[in-house]
């Protein structure tokens, strides 16, 4: 990421209460353009929650969210045009499970952005073959693994052309051996210069691929540092806990 870029997302007092349970509480954060950020810290600190917040899966309280300038809208075509605009890749794939993986990645940009037939389909042959599972092209998303199928969600996301994708603990659902061919397409995304919003339980993604490490727990941001200062010199007690949990074994 380049010094002094843009600010892409922008967060400013973002709260969200789920009935009694404060989820999300005075959330400030910026993400730059070009920047991976990487968001991780214990089950139901709030991570998922700030990720689809950005995206207006999940609505807020109060505060802002601005993603390139200009405030989240609240529905209708504003808000069809700005998830286009923020690449959501989730836990389950979300495939459209009668269509063929190639009709899945044409299919946004074909009824959202008008995109003609034949030029969506080369175009997702390309994302296809850049997340390495062009050879799926004309099956259906239940004759791949797992990690496949998140590949082609990737290369889905990919085809709108978004500013900015987020990632909500892709890995999480697949099985231990096909994770690594996720994070790879991932890590190969952060070193083409997306911009990246990353929940997610996976270390050693954070210390390959973040620009910034950001911690949460009980709906705050707890503290934020690159990898390195992070994982060798964490500030708070609860960094420091929940990072000897987990980097033990």
């Amino acid at each position: 990421m380049e010094t002094g870029a843009p600010a892409l997302v922008e967060l400013k007092g973002v709260n969200k209460h789920f009935g009694d349970l404060h989820v999300l509480r005075d959330i400030d954060l910026t993400v730059r353009k070009g920047e991976v950020l990487v968001v991780i810290g214990p089950s139901g600190s709030g991570k998922s929650t700030l990720c689809r917040a950005i995206n207006r899966l999940e609505t807020i309280d109060d505060g802002e969210i601005r993603v390139d300038g200009r405030p989240l809208p609240a529905e209708g075509k504003d808000l069809a045009r700005l998830r286009a605009e923020v690449g959501m890749v989730f836990q389950s794939f979300n495939l459209f499970a009668h269509k063929t993986v190639l009709d899945n990645v044409t299919l946004g940009p074909r009824k959202v952005r008008g995109t003609a037939k034949a030029a969506a389909e080369q175009e997702a042959l390309a994302l296809l073959d850049r997340v390495g599972v062009k050879n799926q092209a004309r099956k259906m998303p239940a004759q791949l693994s797992g990690g496949q199928q998140q590949r082609v969600a990737i290369a889905r996301a990919l085809a709108m052309h978004p500013k900015v994708m987020l990632f909500d603990e892709p890995t999480s659902a697949l099985d231990p051996e096909m994770v690594n061919e996720v994070l790879d397409a991932m890590v190969a995304l952060a070193r083409e210069g997306m911009t990246m919003i990353v929940v997610t339980h996976e270390m050693g993604f954070a210390r390959k691929a973040a620009d910034r490490v950001v911690f949460m727990a009980d709906g705050q941001i707890v503290e934020e540092a690159d990898p390195d200062t992070f994982f060798t010199a964490p500030r708070s007690d609860r960094a420091k806990d929940f990072l000897s949990k987990i980097l033990v074994h």
